[in-house]
């Protein structure tokens, strides 16, 4: 834990792989400069690996006003232990009031551990990051201008918003595509930092000896036109019809959990807050009752068509056009009429 520090930067921890930073960073560092500017401070970069220096300027140009560097060969396989004593003595040296990471497999596994060594706050899967104010109504005390998290709790049945004022840094993971993409600025000035952290083999128990990473079989995020089919569709065979609208419009297809869980299509095709967060510009959603675990992935879209037979499904709130029927009836003639203009 750091003392409460006012004048401290946001950070974001700029995860990368092989020398290219993830595209969650980026996300992360737009709504940081919005934080920071709101907060009259600077927004620093955290980057560790092996030969990470090309990527400065890149990170400058999404936002950052300076990067910290730590360039060691014992740094370039992510591991738990070296990058936790890399971060941490960061955060020690220069006392940031905030530090973001992505909610990703490997921020996911680095934000709690470095929570835990500095005795710090930590808030997971943050659908929103705010400044704002707070009261505590026992004693009156008022602290101003702390990170409000935002995030779906007790099962998506509220949003929470959770402070904390007293145990620094104030630290928040965000999923990737839940923060809108900036646009680089090529012209944006910067400050690389080189700093250095004194590491050893104790410091990596694990000896990594082949990594293996897939690819998604669907980007969701670059999709302008997605088709997403709930657990209310039916059935696998029944999915088709979701299948079909997609390609008929030149869209992909997509699914709630519930849907995916049921093995109607793969996990890729996942979209809300344990899947992917996306804003296409149209999302059709197909048999699914909108619970608010799949809006927080949706919900920004620029048009939303909702096709369900109740009346009262949630999903019906957040859509700009609204059909209640029966799916198996509306989505053929969707298809037909699509058909037909082409």
């Amino acid at each position: 834990m750091i003392e409460v520090n006012r004048q401290g930067e946001v950070w974001v921890f700029a995860e990368q792989h092989l020398g290219k930073v993830e595209d969650i960073a980026f996300e992360l560092l737009g709504r940081a400069r919005e934080l920071a500017d709101k907060l009259g401070v600077k927004v620093g970069a955290v980057i560790a690996g092996d030969s990470i220096k090309s990527v400065c300027e890149e990170l400058i140009q999404y936002g950052a006003d300076k990067v910290y560097t730590v360039e060691n060969n014992l740094l370039e396989h992510y591991q738990t232990n070296s990058y936790t004593k890399v971060l941490c003595a960061l955060i020690e040296k220069h006392k940031p009031q905030i530090v973001l990471y992505g909610a990703s497999p490997v921020g996911r596994d680095l934000a709690p551990r470095v929570a835990s060594k500095m005795k710090a706050g930590l808030t997971a899967d943050c659908t929103d990051l705010q400044i704002g104010n707070h009261e505590i109504k026992k004693t009156g005390e008022k602290h101003e201008n702390l990170l409000l998290q935002i995030r779906p709790a007790f099962g998506g049945n509220i949003i929470a918003t959770i402070i904390n004022y007293d145990r620094w840094p104030q630290m928040a993971t965000v999923r990737e595509g839940v923060m809108p993409m900036p646009e680089p600025d090529s012209k944006r000035k910067g400050e690389v930092i080189d700093e250095s952290v004194s590491l050893s083999a104790e410091d990596l128990p694990i000896e990594i000896i082949e990594e293996v990473r897939r690819e998604k079989s669907v980007n969701l995020k670059a999709s302008r036109i997605i088709v997403a089919g709930g657990a209310g569709v039916g059935s696998k065979e029944n999915f088709r019809m979701i299948w079909d609208l997609a390609n008929a419009l030149g869209g992909v297809p997509a699914a709630t959990r519930a849907a995916a869980d049921l093995g109607y299509i793969g996990k890729d095709y996942q979209v809300g807050q344990t899947g992917t967060t996306v804003r296409p510009s149209l999302y059709i959603a197909i048999g699914l009752s909108g619970a608010i675990q799949h809006q927080a992935g949706m919900s920004e879209s620029k048009k939303i068509i909702a096709v369900n037979n109740d009346p009262d499904a949630p999903i019906f709130d957040v859509a700009h056009y609204k059909v209640c029927g029966d799916l198996n009836e509306v989505v053929p003639q969707m298809i037909k009429a699509v058909k037909e203009k082409v």
